[in-house]
């Protein structure tokens, strides 16, 4: 599958129609940006199952605001409408694959139970006291 450009018109819809998509925010004048992107396409062909997508930060200014964008390159993943991993900075290959492997490897229903406790007002269900060391 080729390289999706996202744009704040097509997000939303990408997102909640694939179960797991990359997004490489990106801008023209970034060199490392630039030195990144034949690494993100021979991912992208490698495993044709994902959706692999751009955001051209200067183009989206809007779209790169609303996800913090502040240094670039920086890869995010959505697993099940769930961002599960944002990071600044270029990947070498292999880091970038590892990092694949250990996103398909995560167990959703337990992420989702994960964010749902930490959640305000979530109940400690767990039985624990306080936290506090007992003196």
């Amino acid at each position: 599958m080729a390289t999706v450009e996202l744009t704040k018109e097509n997000f939303d819809q990408t997102v909640s129609e694939n179960p797991f998509v990359l997004i490489d925010f990106w801008a023209g004048w970034c060199r490392p940006c630039l030195q990144f992107a034949p690494v993100y396409e021979r991912a992208s062909e490698a495993h044709p199952d994902l959706v692999f997508a751009k955001v051209d930060t200067e183009a989206q200014q809007e779209l790169a605001g609303a996800f913090q964008i502040t240094s670039i390159p920086t890869l995010m993943i959505v697993r099940d409408q769930v961002a599960i991993f944002a990071q600044p900075g270029a990947l070498p290959e292999a880091a970038l694959t590892d990092l694949i492997g250990q996103a398909r490897a995560l167990d959703m229903d337990e992420v989702r139970a994960k964010i749902a406790a930490s959640q305000p007002g979530a109940q400690d269900s767990g039985g624990h006291g306080s936290g506090t060391p007992e003196a």
